[in-house]
């Protein structure tokens, strides 16, 4: 087991890497966060790879072969799965769970509480909601989170607003604006996202559902 920890990184004490990783310049990797001077442990899978900045905080539980691109962000208490890839810039707020082979691309960002299954791809600058009125009250008492479930894709630009699940091996187009949930296996696009196609019509080839 070798892990490589640049001179600039900082890994707290509660870190525990579960095999091989390479944690570039100017990282932190166990983050507490603001008020708790007793940080959680984090634990991080085999073959990870946290390029430069990438900020962990601490109490998150990460699998393995887990790669970051450089200022990802990932916040406290996330359970995340083996295979994933938190993008350049992404930003994945606390307690969010990422299932096993979620891609999350350049500057996405996950809000607290979603829930992401195996095989979720979330293309640049998408942006997942939990509140329906920011600054209300219910915004901290009683978020309401998004669920991607199981191969569910989401192009670059989209926004899917709170509470909205997007059903299995679904398709969301760029720049959606999604208000409602999505059938598993279709495709959605447009302000507001409507339906245009199965998904199986589309040139996807012999690939494998989810």
């Amino acid at each position: 087991m070798t892990v490589e920890i640049a001179a600039s990184a900082v890994v707290h004490e509660s870190v525990i890497f579960e095999g091989s990783a390479t944690v570039e310049a100017w990282c932190i990797v166990g983050a507490p966060s603001v008020g708790n001077d007793t940080p959680p442990t984090t634990v991080i899978g085999d073959g990870a790879v946290l390029r430069s900045h990438t900020v962990v905080y601490a109490g998150s539980v990460i699998g393995k072969n887990f790669v970051t691109g450089n200022k990802a962000n990932i916040r406290e208490a996330c359970c995340i799965g083996d295979n994933v890839s938190v993008g350049t810039m992404a930003v994945v707020e606390h307690h969010v769970s990422l299932g096993h082979g979620v891609r999350l691309h350049s500057q996405s960002f996950v809000p607290e509480y979603c829930v992401l299954e195996d095989g979720v791809w979330l293309g640049p600058n998408a942006v997942l909601t939990n509140t329906r009125y920011p600054l209300s009250p219910e915004a901290t008492t009683s978020p309401t989170p998004v669920r991607l479930c199981q191969g569910a894709i989401v192009g670059a630009n989209a926004t899917i607003l709170p509470g909205v699940v997007v059903g299995r091996d679904s398709l969301v187009g760029a720049g959606s604006v999604v208000v409602e949930d999505v059938a598993e296996g279709t495709v959605v696009a447009g302000n507001p996202a409507r339906f245009i196609n199965e998904k199986a019509a589309l040139p996807y080839g012999d690939r494998e559902p989810s």
